[in-house]
C-alpha cells in the first residue's frame, strides 16, 4: 500500500516521502468503459488507436514487480492491448473492448488471488 505523507517546507524546498509497505495485494482494479477520447491523451495513449477499444482497465499491485506477470495474464486471456506496465510503480493498464478488458482484469485478480495468494480489492466499473 503507498503511503504519501510528511510534506515538509524546509529551506523553501518541497519534500515528499514515499512509503511503499511490503504486501502481496491488488488495491485497485477498475474497468473504465466508454471513456471520454481525451482521457485517453491524457494517459498518454494514442486515441486515434486506442479510443476505438471502448474500455480501459487499470490495475495497481504490490510488489510492484508482479505488474509483469498481470500484464502477460491480461494479453494472452483477451484481446486487451498493452496501454502501459510499470514494474515500479505496479501499475498496468489495458485497452480493449468491454468484455476484453472485463475478462482480462477478472483473469488478472483472480490469479493472484488464487495462485498467488493476494489480497484483492473488489473489480469496480464506471
Amino acid at each position: 500500500m503507498d503511503l504519501q505523507g510528511l510534506i515538509t517546507q524546509g529551506d523553501n524546498k518541497l519534500r515528499i516521502v514515499q512509503e511503499l509497505v511490503p504486501g502481496k495485494q491488488v488495491t485497485l482494479a477498475h474497468i473504465i468503459a466508454n471513456p471520454d477520447n481525451v482521457l485517453y491523451r491524457k494517459l498518454g495513449l494514442n486515441p486515434d488507436i486506442d479510443y476505438s477499444k471502448s474500455a480501459i482497465g487499470i490495475i495497481t499491485m504490490s510488489p510492484s514487480e508482479t505488474a509483469i506477470i498481470a500484464g502477460d495474464i491480461a494479453i494472452k486471456s483477451s484481446g486487451v492491448e498493452l496501454g502501459f506496465v510499470d514494474r515500479f510503480s505496479g501499475t498496468l493498464i489495458v485497452t480493449g473492448t468491454v468484455s476484453e478488458v472485463e475478462a482480462a482484469v477478472h483473469a488478472v485478480v483472480d490469479y493472484v488471488r488464487d495462485v498467488l495468494l493476494f489480497t484483492v480489492c473488489e473489480i469496480t466499473r464506471t
